[in-house]
């Protein structure tokens, strides 16, 4: 018998639950940018509530129910635990509070190497949107330290956040060989995840073309790879934007935060870029995509207690 009896409604989310956390995270980090500071703090709040709740049931998992856990540690979305530790770590850190920050950085990188291993193991052809999660959980550790490193002026730390990032690119490869290309259309939610894979990545690179570390042509070359991905985030956000009119898919879906979570974190993505490339411009177009990142997030917010609200109504009828 599992020693977590009565764990709550929470005990039946599945891991691509995390997806919500690293949706509010990103929104957070995005409305800070643009000193929206009192929605960033509500945004942070929802974000750290459902981050403390997920982990209280990641826990009860690891110690209750070890089939189970062993079961969804090898699916891609399991890696959502890692990227959303990071993505509210990073939060965090502009907080100024950056041993906190730091505690979630070596709790993501203790996660990291064994749900990567275990994920990889377990990859086939033709894999959902989810399976780019290899690259954005990898870049979320490289945002993180890259923050860090920053605040604290730690050559180290930017460094590895150097050897973080180039491995999330080739994981990007990686996952993009084994994408099912008819996700794009028929996907429910989470084949967002192929642009917004990118568009961390490019916020990784603007924090690594930002730091004085690197300079000459290592800094003129981080600059161009990161407003390579940028862009390619971009082309990404256009064709999956023309599929949903395209197909629109009007139904529920927990997954559907993966979707609300590439829309933030391109709009994030812009705006922390524009900056150390010297592009002025791309500062009011991370400020138009955040505001359609927050309408997507209120939209799936009511739709999922909409969804929630109708199964309670069809299960008090049985």
């Amino acid at each position: 018998m599992s020693p977590f009896p009565d764990r709550g409604w929470w005990a039946g989310l599945p891991p691509a639950a995390g997806a919500a956390v690293m949706a509010t995270g990103i929104l957070s980090v995005g409305l800070h940018l643009t000193g929206h500071e009192a929605l960033s703090l509500a945004a942070l709040v929802i974000a750290a509530a459902l981050w403390l709740v997920l982990a209280a049931d990641f826990t009860a998992r690891l110690l209750g129910d070890r089939r189970r856990f062993r079961a969804e540690a090898d699916t891609p979305a399991a890696l959502t635990a890692v990227a959303a530790t990071t993505v509210l770590g990073t939060r965090i850190s502009l907080l100024g509070l950056q041993t906190t920050a730091a505690a979630l950085l070596v709790l993501a990188a203790v996660l990291w190497p064994g749900l990567l291993l275990h994920v990889l193991r377990h990859w086939h052809r033709r894999m959902p949107g989810a399976g780019f999660l290899v690259c954005v959980a990898t870049q979320g550790l490289a945002v993180l330290a890259a923050t860090l490193a920053a605040a604290g002026g730690l050559a180290w730390l930017a460094q590895a956040a150097l050897a973080l990032f180039l491995l999330g690119l080739l994981l990007y490869g990686a996952a993009l060989l084994r994408f099912d290309l008819r996700e794009v259309s028929s996907g429910a939610g989470d084949h967002w995840v192929a642009g917004g894979a990118l568009s961390i990545s490019a916020l990784a690179g603007s924090k690594l073309t930002a730091s004085s570390v690197w300079t000459g042509a290592a800094h003129t070359a981080l600059r161009t790879v990161t407003l390579i991905l940028l862009a390619l985030s971009l082309v990404w956000y256009v064709v999956l934007l023309a599929a949903e009119l395209r197909h629109p898919r009007h139904r529920y879906d927990i997954r559907r935060w993966s979707t609300v979570f590439p829309l933030g974190m391109t709009a994030t993505a812009c705006l922390s870029v524009a900056e150390p490339a010297g592009i002025a411009w791309l500062f009011p177009l991370g400020e138009v995509l955040l505001w359609i990142a927050v309408g997507a997030c209120v939209l799936t917010c009511v739709a999922m207690i909409t969804s929630r609200r109708r199964l309670e109504h069809v299960n008090d009828r049985r």
